[in-house]
């Protein structure tokens, strides 16, 4: 069964891209502590301003939806919801292969 990828970007509230990128950037270094998280990156979209990209590849889809239900992923949800003013396209992805 190949892993499970996602990739979509969030668009922050104007003037907060930053400050959400930090908490997200908090949550990719405890992304190990997430059990079938393989990877969790993210990163400022280059011409978007309030755009932030993020890209993560788990074992399976239920590792993914598993994570949501997570204490320490429900705090981080919270913590950014404010700074968040909407979301681009998400799309899922099965990973082939790579690094």
């Amino acid at each position: 069964m190949p892993l499970y990828g996602r990739f979509g970007t969030i668009r922050a509230v104007p003037g907060q891209r930053d400050a959400l990128l930090a908490i997200l950037l908090d949550a990719s270094r405890n992304a190990s502590s997430m059990p079938g998280c393989r990877l969790y990156a993210v990163g400022t979209v280059r011409d978007d301003a309030e755009s932030i990209a993020v890209t993560e590849v788990w074992d399976d889809k239920a590792a993914h939806g598993a994570s949501l239900a997570r204490e320490s992923v429900r705090a981080t949800i919270g913590k950014a919801r404010p700074l968040i003013a909407g979301f681009g396209a998400t799309s899922e992805f099965d990973v082939a292969g790579g690094l």
